[in-house]
């Protein structure tokens, strides 16, 4: 996968020097910083389509991203990344999509403008607070009630890796459609377990969390790209550059999100 930064070109406006003349009229016909920085930036509608376990995360960046855009109206879209991008390639009027692996921005690669990588996530199971199951293992998912993502969403492909490199088969109770969907389930006592990604459990009360043995070999790698035919280009560029820029990087980790 091709992980060049694509960049729109900015143009830096270069203020004349002003002569030091005392020549008022000069001086009121200088642009000022803040009248610059409001004229360089972006503006419009930018809408996001990202994985459903990037919704805390892409939340508190597009508030920080539109905090130096305000003429932005962020309206991002969270899902399962392969129901995403179907939907772009159907026509979805999206102009940016951040996808929760690599083999669904695959998918998209002829529309996908240079995805780069700037994330990573692994999986973790979740219990229902109290931990009414008794789970400890993975092998353990295979005699309680558990429910998993579907095999076409990352989490679930993450998860049928996981299980297969410990050798057990589970009989999921549902395979959902996200991520967000399993953690419900778990949340609600409606399942003894499910598998979930690190950071969807970060700060919550009703679950709790067991690192099964392998989940470091198994690493969900997240790409991002602006759409060729995003309706908003030029904020599409400018909202990748902030998600690889280190304000959105250190937003991301204090989301519990890996390097890429």
């Amino acid at each position: 996968m091709n992980r060049t930064l694509r960049r729109s070109a900015v143009a830096v406006l270069a203020a004349a020097a002003l002569a030091l003349t005392g020549c008022a009229a000069a001086a009121e016909n200088t642009p000022s910083p803040s009248a610059t920085a409001k004229e360089s930036a972006v503006s419009g509608e930018l809408t996001v389509y990202a994985a459903a376990s990037l919704s805390g995360a892409f939340d508190a960046i597009g508030e920080a991203f539109t905090a130096e855009n305000p003429d932005v109206e962020f309206s991002p879209v969270y899902d399962g990344s392969s129901t995403l991008v179907t939907q772009i390639l159907e026509g979805a009027p999206a102009d940016v999509f951040a996808s929760a692996d690599e083999a669904n921005m695959d998918k998209a690669a002829d529309v996908a403008v240079d995805p780069t990588l700037f994330a990573s996530n692994t999986l973790v199971i979740a219990v229902p607070a109290g931990n009414p199951g008794g789970v400890e293992t993975l092998a353990d998912l295979a005699d309680v009630t558990t429910v998993l993502c579907a095999p076409e969403v990352p989490c679930g492909a993450a998860s049928a890796k996981l299980l297969s490199a410990a050798g057990v088969t589970v009989d999921a109770a549902s395979l959902e459609q996200n991520v967000t969907a399993v953690l419900t389930k778990v949340a609600a006592s409606e399942a003894d377990a499910g598998l979930v990604y690190a950071t969807d459990v970060i700060g919550r009360d009703d679950v709790e969390v067991i690192v099964p043995d392998g989940a470091d070999e198994v690493v969900n790698h997240y790409p991002i790209a602006a759409l060729s035919d995003a309706p908003n280009s030029e904020a599409a560029d400018a909202f990748v550059a902030f998600v690889l820029s280190e304000a959105g990087q250190k937003i991301l980790a204090d989301f519990g999100f890996g390097a890429p």
